[in-house]
């Protein structure tokens, strides 16, 4: 039990004081982490559209592919669409 009025308001203020010293410690390793997973997921949008880009590129030539060359563009065509769709999937289900 305290012996005074003082070191009652003493102690009681103290555990406010603490509960929100440890509150803006949570709050700014928060942000921290809300950063790098805001900068972790910039980064890996650029490689998707670098790799859409790069699809959609490929997709262009594929159009203009003569009949000679369609098994083999149809071939790379395919593999063009499956770089971009499987990290875009993969992105996806952790986003």
């Amino acid at each position: 039990m305290f012996k005074t009025r003082d070191e009652y308001i003493a102690s009681t203020k103290h555990q406010p004081d603490e509960l929100n010293k440890k509150m803006n410690q949570l709050e700014a390793k928060t942000d921290a982490g809300m950063q790098e997973a805001r900068d972790a997921y910039n980064a890996e949008m650029a490689k998707l559209r670098a790799q859409s880009k790069l699809a959609m590129d490929k997709f262009e030539a594929f159009k203009q592919a003569g009949d000679a060359a369609w098994d083999k563009s149809v071939a790379e065509m395919e593999k063009y669409r499956d770089a971009f769709s499987h990290p875009f999937a993969y992105f996806k289900s952790r986003v």
